[in-house]
């Protein structure tokens, strides 16, 4: 599974790889520690790194679960890193993510995990929780890594219970595409897309007149989800309370975000029943002219001949500017005899990345790193620097191990309601109860 180029037919990729990748390293987690082994019991790795490594040939296994059309951008990568470094060889293994989440907690357990992960961000409180990976505080001390260096937004959140557990490579925002062809069709400016609520619905209304479903409703948590995540964070809401003990997505907010989507069906604005990715799909077809969806989308619309096409930031529905956003994180892997050679060249390997992850902006991504993302070099990308204009106000899932136990309830009631069978309030509120008993259960599972 591949989180920043999904392909089109496929189930819901970002949620099913958390969700099904987590459900699956359950059983196993339990095998890394809890109670008394709390997140930072890994010895201290030590300084070094910032300079280079000039100590022995060293071997590091990288895993991550880029099998898509970022895995050879990644692969290409690792491989002048090497070229670079003559004593350290990085050797990657990649796999298909929900296998990957599954298979790291036993092999931690075993002494044969990896040396460098690359780890969703919402994966990381949970393996931080069964010390599948170590703080990192020491490894951004060693490489002199700030704040200032990245966005704040995604430095921030790479903390949990107060130390870091994730170093940034990368944001993938959702964004607004929308089919120039289409909307010139209706006498729409394709140059002027609709930015904010009043101008939305007013082009949605003038594609109705002109026979053209404007806005499809995806049901389904891909991207569904991450449109009803966004819109509720746009109109003032939450998803959790700050303490992470409660669904809040059933209040007033959520219950205005997830009408909104369901009175664009009732009103005609979109088909009921859209199937995984047929929202995607319409746009490409020239059956639809808005969809919001991934930074990865940029590429496939790219292969697509002759379609004449833009992407902005999204509009702003609620009236509070906000996004959806993920981010790969690098994390290192707790080790059974922890080697000060080993960690050190590990450190070089993910600052090095981070210091080249233009390469990787142009895999479909916003580079983490202030330096890269304010660059000319990626300036001159100008889908992926469109959407970076959202860096500032995008928002990620709470720092909370298992939050996937409790959101597919809002996977849920997002389909319930999208799909007409149940009233929004409804659908969201009994989400939120059966979530809360979820959340109550994985404080407990989790220690805390």
């Amino acid at each position: 599974m591949n989180a920043t180029h999904p392909p089109l037919n496929t189930l819901s990729r970002r949620r099913f790889l958390t969700a099904t990748g987590m459900i699956g390293a359950g059983a196993v987690l339990s095998a890394c520690g809890g109670g008394s082994n709390a997140p930072g019991a890994q010895p201290e790795s030590g300084g070094g790194g910032a300079s280079g490594y000039d100590g022995p040939d060293v071997e590091l296994a990288f895993w991550n679960g880029f099998t898509g059309g970022d895995g050879p951008v990644m692969q290409k990568l690792v491989d002048t890193f090497n070229a670079e470094h003559p004593n350290i060889t990085v050797k990657m293994t990649v796999m298909e993510w929900a296998d990957y989440y599954a298979k790291i907690p036993s092999a931690v357990s075993s002494g044969n995990g990896p040396d460098v992960g690359i780890m969703h961000l919402d994966s990381v409180p949970t393996n931080a929780a069964r010390n599948v990976i170590v703080p990192l505080d020491d490894v951004a001390d060693a490489l002199g890594l700030q704040k200032s260096d990245f966005a704040e937004i995604v430095w921030d959140a790479g903390v949990y219970e107060g130390q870091r557990f994730g170093i940034p490579l990368d944001v993938h925002p959702l964004g607004f595409f929308y089919n120039k062809t289409v909307m010139e069709s209706a006498g729409l400016d394709p140059e002027n897309p609709p930015m904010d609520h009043d101008s939305y619905m007013a082009a949605l209304e003038q594609l109705k007149s002109a026979g053209i479903e404007g806005h499809w409703m995806s049901p389904h948590p891909f991207t569904g989800g991450q449109t009803l995540q966004s819109l509720i964070w746009q109109f003032g809401g939450q998803l959790f309370s700050d303490d992470g003990t409660e669904a809040t997505w059933h209040e007033e907010p959520g219950v205005k975000a997830l009408t909104w989507m369901v009175d664009a069906i009732k009103t005609g604005y979109s088909p009921t029943d859209v199937g995984q990715d047929a929202d995607a799909i319409a746009l490409q077809n020239g059956k639809t002219a808005f969809n919001w969806n991934g930074i990865w989308h940029i590429n496939t619309l790219k292969e697509v001949p002759n379609l004449d096409w833009g992407v902005a930031p999204l509009p702003n529905i609620g009236g509070e500017q906000a996004a959806w956003a993920g981010s790969h994180n690098f994390v290192l892997p707790k080790q059974r005899t922890p080697d000060e050679n080993r960690l050190t060249a590990a450190r070089v390997f993910i600052n090095w990345v981070s210091q080249q992850s233009l390469a990787w902006a142009e895999g479909g991504q916003v580079p983490a790193r202030n330096s890269v993302r304010e660059s000319a070099e990626f300036e001159a990308l100008p889908e992926q620097s469109t959407l970076a204009e959202q860096v500032d106000y995008l928002r990620f899932l709470p720092p909370i191990p298992g939050i996937d136990d409790a959101f597919a309830d809002f996977d849920q009631a997002l389909n319930e309601a999208v799909l007409l069978t149940k009233e929004p309030a409804q659908a969201l509120s009994d989400a939120a109860e059966r979530a809360n008993k979820k959340l109550e259960e994985n404080r407990k599972k989790y220690g805390e």
